[in-house]
């Protein structure tokens, strides 16, 4: 069996860990703006495109193939409550970033998902060694309230920028604002400074 690397995420090293304007849960809240997605394993594709040498299409079992890393993070969503010590386990951002060939003139990752759901990150939080697309949570399988079958997992970032039920990587040079950034919601999304809105 392959051995995983571990990654800890940097913040938890933090003195404390529970930033401004949260309260810590035990339990991990289900929210999402419509109904929650059910998807058929069999049908399900990542398409990875944009500004990249290489536009891929995978199914869920070559998905699942690629190599994969064990992180374990905090999250924070932006309605405030926080959630300490989780584990997650897929492949690396790097990983897709790497297999695209990504082009010097890509600047913005946008991530697509089920019910045309679109969120958008800059180059450099996409790349952060403690991001990936996560197939299990603490040992187990991702439900569909979470996300099944693919998850991003942004963990320095609200939690809204960690997609549910991805379908697609966009390389871009341009920034896309996605759901949330465009119905109110700040554009980058970092908890320590309390970026929650744009107004």
């Amino acid at each position: 069996m392959e051995e995983k690397t571990i990654i800890y995420s940097p913040d938890m090293s933090r003195e404390n860990r529970i930033p401004p304007g949260q309260q810590l849960v035990t339990q991990w809240p289900v929210l999402q703006y419509d109904n929650v997605h059910s998807i058929d394993i069999d049908k399900w594709r990542i398409k990875i495109f944009g500004l990249v040498k290489t536009e891929m299409e995978l199914d869920f079992r070559e998905f699942s193939s690629l190599p994969q890393v064990i992180v374990h993070s905090d999250i924070h969503c932006v309605t405030g409550w926080s959630k300490l010590d989780n584990v997650w386990q897929g492949p690396s951002s790097r990983t897709i970033f790497d297999m695209a060939s990504v082009l010097p003139s890509a600047g913005y990752v946008i991530i697509h998902a089920a019910g045309g759901f679109t969120t958008n990150l800059t180059l450099s939080d996409f790349l952060e060694n403690d991001v990936l697309f996560t197939l299990k949570y603490d040992g187990e399988t991702l439900t569909p309230e979470h996300g099944y079958p693919v998850r991003l997992i942004v963990p320095r970032l609200y939690l809204w920028k960690s997609a549910k039920w991805v379908d697609g990587v966009e390389f871009a040079r341009e920034d896309k604002p996605g759901f949330w950034e465009t119905s109110g919601y700040h554009n980058h999304g970092d908890p320590w400074k309390e970026e929650r809105y744009s107004y």
